[in-house]
């Protein structure tokens, strides 16, 4: 640990050796990135490259013999490589650099193997799931795109989509969508538009590739964004038998940028077929309603009583005379009866009342105080009697 104060400063070669020192402590080391920028001068032994990160915006300077490249020639276009380096400071110039001992090109085998771990991981923590698939919006204020610098994907997905809906807006930004970049900027695009207000649905688009090319599109970072984001996101990588990570965590997976287009607009010429067809069965149904109520209202019109209004009245005035004359009748016969039964009473009464027997010469005879005489031997001589005739009374004396 070197001492210093503004008094006691140490000087820049110093300071120099002691980071060459430190820097030295790394050792050799195993780098695994993605080369590009090989610069070989004719003439030269040296090789000079640049190492990017796959995942984030950051490279490195590297050097090697040319011996060290050739043994891995035929490398493809932004090869995915691991080197054995050691870090390596120029005290002199104050530059620091990487010196490459071993280069191997990462095989395709790996990478599948590797993405196939990721897969199971993702899958297990449920980022595929049906259930976190959001549905697309019917019909966005604007579509955001990512995809390639004046690319052929481009285009398929805004004709087809003003083709289906002319008035479509999209949000496009273009990216690199394949080497060490194409990670970071779809990244960071992905980011712009997942926040921007109008922005409903966002295609993440690039036509067919190799496998090398199509691999920032399972990069795990990229993925994790993806399956975070708060717009719903449709994938369109290369053809139907590519199939990135990207696509599982995706909302909706489109075959080509052509269905890309196509899924996230309505067409409204087939829209507008749908709106017409509605009308005409509304129509129907109101004109099949129309003609109901026409038809019962006809039916109402066609009754007497409304052909007739006084139908009713005079139905009714019938209905009552009937009524009086039979509780006239009724009436009278009970009257009738009546006079009969006080008749047949009257008869009865005349037939059990004593006048009746007074009337054919009988007398009611009665002593003094109004005793009934029954018989002879009830009254004596001399004594007063007196006589109920059938008309008047009259006294006797008994002798």
């Amino acid at each position: 640990m070197l001492e210093t104060s503004a008094d006691s400063p140490t000087s820049v070669k110093v300071i120099s050796e002691a980071i060459g020192e430190y820097l030295a402590r790394l050792g050799a080391v195993w780098i695994e990135g993605e080369l590009s920028e090989v610069s070989v001068r004719p003439g030269a032994s040296m090789v000079f490259m640049r190492l990017r990160d796959t995942s984030a915006d950051m490279s490195i300077s590297i050097m090697c013999h040319k011996s060290v490249l050739e043994a891995v020639q035929p490398l493809p276009q932004n090869a995915r490589v691991v080197m054995n380096s050691k870090v390596s400071w120029y005290a002199k110039n104050g530059s620091l650099s990487f010196s490459v001992k071993e280069i191997r090109q990462v095989g395709v085998g790996e990478l599948l193997a590797r993405l196939e771990a990721l897969k199971t991981q993702l899958a297990s923590e449920g980022l595929f799931s049906a259930d976190r698939k959001r549905p697309l919006p019917f019909l966005p204020k604007a579509v955001g795109l990512i995809c390639g610098r004046n690319s052929d994907a481009e285009k398929d997905v805004v004709e087809n989509a003003k083709r289906r809906f002319p008035g479509v807006r999209f949000e496009i930004r273009e990216v690199a969508v394949q080497g060490a970049a194409a990670v970071v900027e779809v990244s960071a695009a992905l980011k712009e538009l997942d926040a921007h207000p109008d922005v409903d649905v966002i295609i993440i688009t690039r036509g067919g590739g190799s496998f090398e090319d199509l691999l920032p599109f399972s990069d795990e970072s990229l993925v994790r964004l993806v399956a975070n984001a708060q717009t719903p996101i449709v994938s369109a990588i290369g053809h139907e038998k590519d199939a990135p990570l990207l696509d599982y965590v995706a909302d909706w997976r489109a075959s080509t940028p052509t269905d890309a287009g196509k899924k996230v607009v309505p067409d409204i010429a087939e829209e507008l077929t749908k709106i017409s067809h509605l009308k005409e069965r509304a129509i129907r149904s109101i004109e099949s309603r129309i003609d109901l109520e026409l038809a019962r209202i006809q039916s109402l019109r066609e009754r007497p009583v409304m052909a007739s209004p006084e139908v009713m009245i005079s139905s009714r005035r019938e209905v009552i005379d009937s009524l009086w004359v039979r509780s006239f009748r009724t009436t009278a016969h009970r009257i009738a009866l009546a006079y009969e039964e006080i008749g047949a009473l009257r008869t009865a009464v005349r037939t059990l009342s004593p006048q009746s027997t007074l009337d054919r010469g009988y007398s009611v005879i009665q002593k003094s105080d109004g005793q009934l005489v029954r018989s002879a031997s009830e009254i004596t001589s001399g004594e007063h009697l007196l006589l109920r005739l059938a008309q008047g009374q009259a006294t006797a004396v008994v002798e």
